[in-house]
């Protein structure tokens, strides 16, 4: 079976709760309930993933759903207890998705786009963009690549600072008179 069949069995779910559990010395884990397109059913889900947050658009594989093992062998999801709560399917890294790209254990983010409920899709979205420009506000920042002053341009910056100051303590000794 290939990989891109067994995608077609996974849904994109969308975080309804987070609640954590794991105390110290033991990894973290986020019970999750999470919403994969059936009416009035939300499925349980339990993950180590960091980038897992509530209203997170997740690729899920849910139980009944194939997934590729880091030996390259497919398991099927099964309910699972995980620290004593049972744990409805998994979410899916870019690996597991066959996307180019990506991290193994970062849960795979899908863009607003694709419906709840449907099939991931085959490729790693990108970010869409406007046509149009959008306008970015001034800044007075200067960015690490832009020209170095002249020391001419220092001194000229320097003195203009100067009498700013001398300007604002003459107005601050002006109205304490």
């Amino acid at each position: 079976m290939a990989v891109h069949q067994w995608i077609a069995d996974y849904r994109v779910g969308i975080v309804e709760s987070i609640e954590e559990s794991g105390g110290k010395g033991t990894k973290a884990l986020k019970i999750c309930k999470v919403d994969i397109g059936e009416p009035d059913n939300l499925i349980t889900v339990v993950t180590s993933a960091p980038n897992v947050r509530t209203k997170s658009r997740l690729a899920v594989a849910p139980v009944g759903s194939t997934v590729l093992t880091p030996q390259g062998e497919g398991m099927v999801i099964v309910k699972t207890s995980i620290s004593g709560v049972m744990s409805e399917g998994m979410f899916c890294d870019a690996k597991m998705l066959a996307w180019v790209g990506g991290s193994e254990g970062i849960a795979a983010q899908i863009d607003e786009s694709v419906a709840v409920g449907s099939s991931p899709p085959l490729n790693k979205p990108r970010p869409q963009h406007s046509t149009e420009e959008a306008a970015l506000p001034e800044s007075d920042v200067q960015g690490l690549f832009e020209k170095k002053l002249t020391k001419e341009e220092k001194k000229k910056l320097a003195e203009e600072k100067k009498a700013a100051r001398k300007v604002a303590k003459e107005a601050k000794k002006a109205a304490g008179s």
